[in-house]
């Protein structure tokens, strides 16, 4: 005889020789039996057993208990989403009408019997039961599990560096496997990204997070495509899942076509338990996602590796600035971060026959052309100055380069041309924020300087003219620094005003405490550029 072996059965009548009966015809088909005498009983034993994960697989239900009626019993437990895919059968040993089955229909149940009956009949209708709970659990399960799954690929594409992408890969895989999870993606040039979700791993540094990202290559090296294998203890470096427990790992690892990109989601795996093929065809897709959404970032990361590199190489180190006479200059550069691409910002500080030319500039876009421009500006500028010092003047020709090399380009830059020995600056302005004059009395202000963006061959407006006083400030920023989405411009310079007119005298600290108001993950590059004169 076929039965469904393990189930579990409830058994509510308020007669004890039929809890007896029933539950003897139940056992003699390998049913489990917990039998109890009023609905209040097995509510309480539906609760406790709710808490210890061990619900019936069927409950019967006499529909004439003593403290409520088996419909009654039966809403109840339909009312609680934790308890509502519990398959319900009514029985009664009176005479049954129409009406009867029909309310208990009603009410939830899934099947109405006659009692007595004979013992084939009640076993079938359990198993009956049984049967249907579990094909609509599973499909439910299916279900929500390919919901979890597409969430989890919606979220992994739209990650916007390495490092996000396998922090969001580790917390989808662990919502698909209800486990703490590890995920790695190896690059070409063969540097893990590691994100993890649920545990308590080891710290990101640490030496297990190596070993485990050494043996992930390992696993990748000659093959293509999805692989899922268990790696017991001995082999995965302990504290990977939890920090000190050493523990198998069950690995899926995804290798792109040309073999120049490796994921690896990995869960701790169930000792007893055997690899689940939907399981692992859900980790497989997961990480196929992971590893399509892999390449383009780390190609992008590459780029932004090369135009940082770019922009750092030619832009001197606030240490290792030229000593210009007459004047202190103070610089910072900062690259957006890691989320956004490196743009065209600059700063320079050139002696020229008149005094000290420093100027601050953004190349318009993002992308390593960006930055090869403002190399080709910045070059362009210290060629000018050997036989010009007139900053409306370099402007026009820097105007004029972009017209004929880059007609598709523009870009922002402000020139201040300094004599430190009478305190004059003269500004030409190209689209950028003018300086901001910071007075030792405590004033703050702006140049009024302005003009065309750089590119755009439009006549340039004479230069504006003002003098520095000894224990004066000159500031001069890209708009890196305060521009903010959803912020008008305006509001963030006079932000940046208040900011730098309370700040303590000195230019670094001046700089330094910019940057800590403002400069925090900002989507764009900054450069900053403080100057004032020499004292007598």
């Amino acid at each position: 005889m076929q039965h469904s072996p393990g189930s579990t059965v409830l058994v509510v009548d308020d007669v004890a020789a039929s809890r007896y009966a029933m539950g003897a015809v139940l056992q003699r088909a390998g049913h489990r039996v917990v039998p109890v005498a009023s609905g209040g009983e097995a509510l309480i034993e539906l609760d406790v057993r709710l808490r210890d994960g061990t619900l019936p697989d069927v409950a019967l239900v006499d529909v004439g208990l003593p403290d409520m009626s088996g419909f009654e019993l039966c809403r109840r437990v339909r009312a609680q989403p934790t308890m509502a895919a519990l398959p319900v059968v009514h029985f009664s040993a009176a005479a049954t009408a129409p009406g009867d089955r029909c309310r208990g229909l009603d009410a939830g149940g899934d099947a109405y019997l006659t009692v007595p009956a004979e013992p084939r009949e009640i076993q079938a209708v359990v198993r009956a039961a049984v049967r249907g709970a579990r094909r609509t659990t599973g499909a439910e399960t299916a279900v929500h599990r390919l919901t979890l799954l597409a969430e989890s690929v919606i979220t992994v594409q739209a990650a916007r560096c390495p490092r996000e992408l396998a922090t969001a890969a580790a917390e989808g895989t662990a919502r698909l496997t209800a486990s703490p999870a590890v995920v790695f993606v190896v690059g070409p040039d063969g540097e893990p990204y590691r994100g993890s979700a649920r545990g308590r791993p080891a710290d990101a540094d640490s030496d297990a997070h190596q070993a485990a990202a050494r043996l992930v290559t390992r696993l990748a090296e000659g093959r293509t495509g999805v692989h899922t294998t268990v790696v017991p203890a001995p082999l995965w470096p302990a504290g990977i899942f939890r920090r000190g427990v050493e523990e198998d790992a069950r690995v899926t690892v995804a290798t792109t076509q040309d073999g120049r990109t490796t994921v690896c989601l990995a869960t701790p795996a169930r000792p007893t338990a055997v690899g689940d093929p939907a399981d692992d065809g859900l980790r497989a897709r997961l990480a196929q996602a992971t590893a399509l959404a892999a390449e383009p970032l780390l190609m992008y990361q590459v780029e932004r590796h090369v135009a940082l590199t770019l922009q750092r190489s030619f832009l001197p180190r606030p240490h290792k600035l030229p000593h210009l006479p007459g004047v202190d200059i103070v610089v910072r550069y900062v690259p957006a971060s890691e989320q956004t691409e490196i743009g065209g910002d600059f700063y320079a500080a050139l002696r020229t026959r008149d005094g000290v030319l420093t100027a601050v500039g953004d190349v318009v876009g993002h992308s390593l052309d960006a930055a090869t421009v403002m190399v080709e500006i910045r070059h362009a500028l210290r060629a000018y100055c050997v036989d010009e010092s007139d900053p409306v003047v370099l402007a026009a020709r820097l105007d004029r380069m972009l017209q004929e090399y880059h007609p598709d380009v523009t870009a922002t830059v402000c020139l201040a041309l300094v004599d430190p020995g009478s305190g004059r600056v003269r500004v030409a302005n190209a689209g950028h924020i003018p300086p901001l004059i910071l007075r030792a009395g405590g004033d703050a202000r702006y140049a009024d300087a302005c003009g065309p963006l750089l590119g755009l061959g439009l006549a340039r407006p004479p230069a504006t003219e003002f003098r520095l006083h000894r224990a004066d400030r000159l500031l001069m920023v890209t708009d890196g620094l305060i521009e903010t989405r959803g912020i008008p411009i305006t509001t963030s310079m006079d932000q940046l005003r208040t900011a730098a007119a309370d700040a303590p005298p000195g230019l670094d600290t001046l700089c330094d405490v910019l940057l800590g108001c403002f400069g925090h993950d900002r989507e764009d590059d900054i450069a900053m550029l403080a100057l004032r004169l020499e004292p007598v």
